[in-house]
């Protein structure tokens, strides 16, 4: 249901933004989970007055109706903006929006070492392209292919930099882990 890789840089992005963050651990326990996020929902709700969730899922029915369905309990609007959106365009409008992106994880053939800690770029959604047209893969991610952080955008205050970082792979399988970043002005 969640992204994993990289969690704990969500605190510095929030940072970054000029955000509040409410966090809480979860063992990813199926349906337990939704329960997790509803009481961080539910008190981020109470906190600050959350009128809603703007969710990111492209084409994940599973995590759109979960999503939904905590918002519904709780009253709460919620918004899938990139519901249904051509993927590749949409990685387009990132790279093009000023959006910084690394691959964080992959998780599927034939993603290799070779692009975990890549930056996303116009380059890297040709391949991305290509991996879809020859393997099926998804572009973006939706099925759990690989997964990204965002250390920049436009809405950023401050940017991440990574200072340090170590890189675990076997089988088609790692992650890229941000082990140490600080804010830097833009």
């Amino acid at each position: 249901m969640f992204h994993v890789p990289n969690i704990e840089v969500t605190g510095r992005q929030a940072e970054a933004i000029g955000l509040p963050i409410v966090q809480r651990r979860t063992k990813g326990e199926k349906e337990r989970e939704l329960e997790d996020l509803k009481s961080a929902v539910d008190e981020a709700k109470a906190d600050f007055g959350l009128g809603g969730i703007v969710t990111g899922a492209v084409k994940s029915v599973y995590q759109s109706t979960r999503v939904q369905r905590i918002c519904n309990r709780l009253g709460l609007w919620c918004f899938d903006p990139l519901w249904l959106k051509d993927e590749i365009e949409l990685l387009n409008e990132v790279v093009q929006g000023g959006f910084e992106v690394i691959i964080s994880g992959v998780f599927a053939f034939p993603l290799n070492r070779e692009f975990l800690g890549r930056r996303l770029d116009i380059d890297m959604i040709r391949r991305l392209e290509r991996l879809k047209q020859e393997y099926g893969l998804s572009p973006a991610g939706e099925g759990g292919e690989l997964e990204t952080t965002v250390t920049d955008a436009p809405f950023f205050k401050r940017r991440l930099e990574i200072l340090d970082h170590d890189v675990s792979y076997k089988d088609y399988s790692g992650v890229f882990t941000i082990k140490h970043v600080r804010l830097m002005d833009k």
